[in-house]
Parts: C-alpha cells; structure tokens; sequence
C-alpha cells in the first residue's frame, strides 16, 4: 500500500490552486510536486515530474483539458499517473471522450474538498475492483452548509458585480446559484431542471426566468464594475469580451462562492 500520494494540479484558476495547495499542504500523506496554470504549461509539468494524480481542469487558455488528455496519450505520458478532471458542465459527449482518453474520475464544480481526497485515496489504494469505468460523482459531491451564512454570501457577490436589486433577474440569479451550490446536477440540466425550479418558487414560467437572467446579464456587463467582472469571468469569455452564457455566469458565481467557503474551512482547520 502506497503511503505518501504525488499530486500536481493544472488550473488556470490560480486562487483555486492556492486553495487545494493548502488544503493538501495539511494533509500528512499528500505531496503536491507542482501547479501549472494552463495546458501548455501542464504538459511540461506531467513530462518532468513522476506524480501519482493529474488534477486537470477542462477548461483553460492554449490548451484545454482535452488537448492536455490527447497530447498525454501520443506521448505515452499517462501510463502510471490517474487524472482527475474538473469540469463545470456535465456534458454527455465530453465525458465518453475523457473515458476514451483514460480519465479515472470527473467532478463537477463546485465540490467538497473532503469528498476529492477521499476519492484520491481510493483512487490509489482502491478497496475494490472497479473495473475501467470512469468515475463520476454529483450528489455525493454535494454543498454542506457547515453553519455558513450562504445567502449572505450570495447577496455580497450580487451586490459587488452590480446587479440591480430591482429587477427581477436578481431574484432568479439568487435562486438559481443557491441551488447550484447546494446541488450540482441542476447546472447540467439547466433548461430541464433549474429554469423550471426556481420559476416554481417565483409563480413564473421557466422561459420567464431564463429572458430574466438574460437580460440581468447585459445590464451587469454594460454598467458593471469591469474589475470585478474580470475577477470573475476573464477564464470564462476569454479575449472576446462577450458576455457568458446563463449557465456560464450561474456556475462562476457558485464556483466562487463555494471556493471561498472551503477556504474558510481550510484556514479554521
């Protein structure tokens, strides 16, 4: 049985990378041998160093998750090394790809940090045979409210990308994070599940909603502050500068939120 466990991380999220840097940093079997903070960079990483976990993000410059994956496989650099990949959307087609390339487990953000070092420990020291298949958690990966204040949170992120209270996409954004943070399949079924859900509580229709956060939207990227818009979707629009989708703008604002309540579990450990 393997006592020590070698990680390196590849994410362009860099406070993200701070985070599961400290969060292992505590952790007595855990070594985390390098970051890389986009694919290019992350091959380098994976050629030079000998680790026993890839954290991959999907998404990121240069090279995305599964340019990483194929150049990997090409030069025979995943024999001996399981890759995590980290991912905000759930997508069906993505996930066959990532089983073709070798992928051991996919989560979706946001997740516990405690539930991703379980997984990494049964990754390497498995306690049974689970065959070749890919991985996957949602509801196991839930949001625990841990005595956190979430709609507080929640309103100061609002607040500080200016959305206006008045109007009713404010309400929908609201719901629709809350709902993401405390269960991650709703941003994978966002048209199917989510839109219905929070029309549900508001007496509206789901195409209601889903126009509401469309327009709450366009009035944040043409009266927000751009500093913190480009604190919370410059890896997400990219270069263009064009406004992300309803399902881009909901999972960075959970992604965020949940972020910094494991870090305040992180720094109260």
């Amino acid at each position: 049985m393997k006592k020590n466990i070698d990680i390196i991380i590849v994410d362009d999220n860099k406070e993200f990378c701070q985070l599961l840097s400290e969060y292992f940093s505590l952790q007595d079997d855990v070594n985390v041998l390098g970051i890389a903070y986009d694919g290019q960079q992350g091959l380098e990483l994976i050629h030079n160093t000998d680790a026993d976990i890839l954290i991959l993000d999907l998404i990121m410059p240069y090279l995305d998750g599964i340019g990483v994956m194929e150049e990997m496989n090409q030069r025979g650099l995943n024999k001996d090394m399981k890759t995590i990949i980290l991912t905000a959307f759930g997508q069906e087609e993505i996930t066959q790809r990532l089983v073709e390339l070798g992928a051991s487990y996919y989560i979706m953000k946001p997740f516990d940090l405690d539930k991703l070092l379980e997984r990494i420990k049964q990754m390497i020291n498995p306690p049974a045979v689970r065959g070749n298949k890919i991985l996957a958690d949602s509801n196991d990966l839930l949001f625990s409210k841990n005595n956190v204040d979430l709609n507080v949170k929640i309103t100061e992120v609002m607040h500080n990308l200016g959305i206006p209270a008045h109007i009713k996409g404010y309400l929908y954004i609201r719901e629709a994070v809350e709902l993401v943070i405390k269960d991650i399949e709703f941003l994978g079924a966002i048209t199917k599940k989510l839109y219905p859900a929070v029309a549900e509580k508001f007496d509206s229709k789901p195409s209601r909603v889903e126009r509401a956060i469309r327009h709450a939207i366009g009035v944040v990227w043409a009266r927000g502050n751009t500093d913190v818009l480009n604190e919370y979707f410059a890896s997400t629009v990219g270069e263009n500068g064009n406004k992300p989708t309803n399902s881009q703008f909901i999972a960075r604002i959970a992604d965020k939120l949940k972020l910094e309540i494991e870090s305040e579990k992180v720094k109260g450990s």
